[in-house]
């Protein structure tokens, strides 16, 4: 059953979630901080007390389970992964060397392994507290627990007290990462600690304090860069556990309130303290302020704050239904559209996409967070979430093993569902939809047997996101770069890791890029980041984020409309900041920035094809280009077969799987991987423009073979072997522009390809370029009777029966009685009213969104939309 997904998203906006956390921020004002101090009289009715055993009781629960749920046969094989994992801790405890706390992490220079020390003894303590019903000599053991105890104690005093010693490295082990293991192991530890080293955890929580400081004296800085998103989540996560651990309601009230933050819509327009971190209208997630991230950080997000409504189950801080409400949302509209059979989309997961666990294992942490949030709903809601959750299970090619799951009792509330026949397996969406995540430049087209997902940029959005040593070869992945997921494929023979680890950065399809050799960060530079302290470079800088690490495109324009089902979408290739900003003088001499191709693009998305346009392309510096229509991977033992039609009647001559250049116009290509039972087809239509007619695509078939450390630094040095296929058309140094017009037909047969050929030939075909310049891109659908156009420029654009002033994104659908249907947005999100015109029979208006006005002119109807501050959005009219 669906959800009410709209109005989800918007349950607590900013203005409603500042009036829940004043009353909190003066509670926590009202409270003195010192233990069993706390005046009752100050929230009458509130037991600080009661409400932090019921935290403490709610976190032991959360990471160790209960009785119940560990009795669960289900819940067996992870509470042996967990009593495993401690003894192999132990026996790393055990066989430590001199400056190690575990064998094999040597401490004193290296925050990671600093960071994953207390990550180990955090998991030796988790075993001491799991109930269950087989024996254990790891439960209740008294002595582990004074070991970790005395651990905890050896690496505050060597290695973490210092604090002018301490915060090398990466700022985020200091200030989120090890005060969670810490803080978590505090609560599990609190009777333990109390009685055998009464002191050290106010000494801990002294320490954490102090190594806050991208916050506020030793607390969260709400208009900190550092303090935002799910990193804002976290922190405030450890600070209510820390607060419940040590009886400091004043902590866990800030720390409650300063979390609500988090769950406010995102309004770009009035960003509360500077922030533009968080989830949007659209169902767009953004963190670092412009990386699109739905697919790691936001499922960071999605956990804490599933976690934090189970944390504060039966307290009075706060009524958790309403978080609820809002997380359901993010569920429906941020994740779901980005969940195809059961593996996360590549273009929601910034530096990401290059770790080897990618993909299917993304979805199994949202599957957990689904799982819990329908604990904590009834009705319809609880139904939909339970059925989605059934629905992954049985899409996936992947088997979701729930060990994998963070909570035993998550767990058994899995096998619960699974088992619960009353609840029939449902997505949460449309099976055909078309999703507009405009506020984070990327597009989601779905239809039964297919997802197109698309990824651009702008000035709002980052290109790409490096980091770490993380996703080195970055530099197409928003110019346009497409995945197009087939219905049964096993996407970790398609995509993920591999996918990036053989195909060229350069070839990645949809993108247009210059011919040349780009340089890692580490090749360029020697380390992981451009270090020049002088010029404000350091590895956690602004000016290392805005040129390094996720530099914004230049262009304005990226954006498309929705109108139902059906979309479309456009882009003006832009350079990155950083290539801008050492043309202007503004960077240092050695530092290197790279020069894009041009472009302008359109995609436009109906049920079997995805339309794509491109004019104006070629390179202003004069260097050879690369237009990539598609790039696809097969396992090298894989039948990959590429067959076609030329204009000539003649059949494309690698059909036997070979590939070159095509010797004349093409009407069509199909690539079909046996192995995978998998097609795509390519239709290649009159470009139109100022350089029409067909150009000849050339097709590559090779087998490569390289390491996945090619793209991360800390990959395993494991060599990966696959069949590549790439279409491209290839354009010389020194060529015109040139423009290309084709359209991509997903799980394609030669005999529904040939069908497009015998069409286009007499002109009767459903697909129809109607303009291709850099101006304006046009395409008409006459099997769906919709006229589909994307405006570039200022001044006055034509395309078939419609007029548009200015830079637009519209889409005209008529229906057999003649009604019709538009929508329209402004893909530069800076103008005021966008204005355009149907000619021919005056149409009066029948619904209209607000801000559309509708009048008759001579010759047809005119239609203002009102776009102020619409970020993007698309508003709709219907007229007869």
């Amino acid at each position: 059953m669906p959800l009410s997904r709209r109005t989800l998203l918007t349950t607590l906006p900013a203005s409603a979630l500042l009036a829940v956390a004043a009353p909190l921020r003066a509670r926590a004002a009202a409270r003195p901080t010192t233990t069993g101090t706390a005046d009752p009289a100050a929230n009458p009715g509130s037991d600080p007390g009661a409400n932090h055993a019921a935290l403490l009781a709610n976190t032991v629960a959360i990471f160790a389970g209960t009785a119940e749920s560990n009795a669960r046969p289900e819940t067996a094989a992870k509470l042996a992964a967990l009593t495993s994992t401690a003894r192999t801790r132990l026996a790393a405890l055990d066989g430590a060397g001199p400056g190690e706390l575990f064998k094999g992490l040597p401490l004193g220079t290296s925050d990671a392994n600093l960071n994953t020390s207390y990550q180990y003894l955090y998991e030796i303590a988790l075993a001491t507290r799991a109930p269950g019903p087989a024996p254990s000599d790891l439960r209740d053991n008294v002595d582990v627990r004074r070991r970790v105890i005395d651990a905890l104690a050896r690496l505050h005093d060597t290695y973490y007290g210092d604090q002018s010693k301490g915060y090398y490295g990466n700022w985020f082990n200091w200030e989120i990462g090890i005060s969670a293991s810490v803080s978590k192991t505090l609560v599990l530890l609190e009777e333990e600690l109390a009685a055998y080293r009464p002191g050290l955890t106010a000494t801990y929580l002294a320490s954490m304090d102090a190594y806050l400081r991208n916050g506020k004296d030793g607390d969260v800085d709400l208009d900190s860069r550092f303090h935002t998103g799910a990193n804002l989540a976290d922190i405030t996560t450890n600070r209510i556990l820390q607060g419940a651990v040590t009886g400091d309601d004043a902590r866990v009230v800030k720390a409650v309130a300063d979390q609500l933050t988090v769950y406010a819509t995102v309004d770009p327009y009035n960003p509360r303290h500077g922030v533009t971190d968080g989830f949007y209208a659209d169902g767009s997630f953004i963190q670092h302020d412009s990386v699109a991230y739905t697919g790691s950080y936001g499922k960071v997000l999605l956990t804490r704050a599933v976690q934090t409504v189970k944390i504060l189950d039966g307290t009075d801080y706060i009524n958790t239904a309403d978080l609820v409400a809002v997380v359901r949302g993010w569920v429906a509209d941020g994740f779901a559209p980005l969940v195809f059979e059961g593996w996360m989309m590549e273009i929601v997961k910034g530096r990401g996409v290059s770790r080897t666990a990618t993909g299917y294992s993304d979805v199994a942490v949202v599957v957990e967070a689904v799982v819990d949030l329908s604990g904590h709903t009834t009705g319809p809601d609880a139904t939909a979430l339970k059925g989605y959750v059934k629905f992954v299970r049985q899409t996936s090619k992947a088997a979701l093993d729930p060990v994998v799951f963070v909570s035993p009792v998550s767990v058994a509330r899995y096998a619960g569902i699974l088992a619960d026949t009353s609840v029939p397996a449902a997505d949460l969406g449309d099976a055909a939809s078309h999703t507009a995540f405009n506020a984070m430049d990327r597009t989601v087209h779905r239809r039964p047997g297919y997802a197109f997902a698309l990824a651009r940029s702008s000035n709002r959005i980052s290109k790409y996101e490096y980091m770490s040593g993380e996703n080195l070869m970055p530099w197409f992945q928003g110019d346009g770069a497409h995945h197009l997921y087939l219905t049964g494929q096993d996407q970790t023979l398609a995509f993920g890791v591999d996918y990036y680890t053989t195909v060229s950065p350069y070839r990645l399809p949809g993108v247009t890029a210059p011919v040349e050799t780009r340089r890692t960060i580490p090749e360029l530079y020697g380390t992981a980041w451009y270090d020049n302290p002088e010029r404000g470079f350091t590895s956690s800088s602004e000016s290392q984020n805005t040129y390094v690490y996720f530099p914004r495109g230049t262009n304005t324009l990226s954006g498309g409309a929705r109108l139902g089902t059906y979309g479309a979408v456009g882009l003006v290739l832009g350079d990155d900041a950083a290539y801008a900003a050492k043309q202007a003088g503004e960077l240092p001499d050695d530092f290197v920035a790279y020069r894009n191709a041009a472009a302008t693009k359109s995609w436009f998305m109906f049920d079997d094809e995805i339309v794509v346009l491109a004019a104006g392309v070629g390179d202003p510096a004069g260097r050879a280009v690369t237009t990539t229509l598609d790039s696809r991977i097969a396992a090298a033992s894989d039948t990959v077969t590429v067959t076609g039609r030329l204009r000539d009647g003649s059949d494309w001559p690698g059909a036997d799987g070979g590939g070159g250049t095509a010797p004349g116009p093409v009407d069509w290509l199909r690539y079909a991987d046996a192995g995978q039972g998998v097609s795509v087809g390519y239709v290649f239509l009159d470009a139109g423009g100022d350089r029409g007619g067909v150009p000849r695509p050339a097709v590559t078939l090779d087998t490569v073979t390289r390491s996945r450390r090619v793209v991360r630094t800390s990959n395993p040095d494991t060599p990966v072997t696959k069949r590549v296929f790439s279409l491209s058309v290839d354009q010389p140094a020194g060529a015109r522009r040139l423009s290309t017009a084709h359209a991509l037909v997903p799980n394609a047969t030669e005999r529904q390809l040939a069908a497009y050929e015998r069409y286009g030939r007499y002109g009767r075909g459903p697909l129809t370029v109607v303009a291709n310049t850099t101006r304006v891109q046009a395409v008409e659908h006459r099997g769906l009777s919709i006229l589909a156009a994307n405006t570039f420029t200022p001044g006055t654009h034509h395309a078939g029966r419609l007029t548009v002033d200015g830079a637009a994104s519209v889409l005209v659908r008529t229906s057999r009685d003649g009604t019709v249907s538009l929508a329209v947005s402004d893909p530069t999100t800076e103008r005021g009213t966008v204005s355009l015109t149907l000619r021919g029979r005056w149409l009066r208006a029948v619904a209209t969104d607000d801000g559309v006005r509708v009048r008759r002119v001579l010759g047809g109807t005119r239609i203002d939309v009102d776009t102020h501050q619409a970020h993007g959005h698309s508003l709709t009219a219907r007229l007869r």
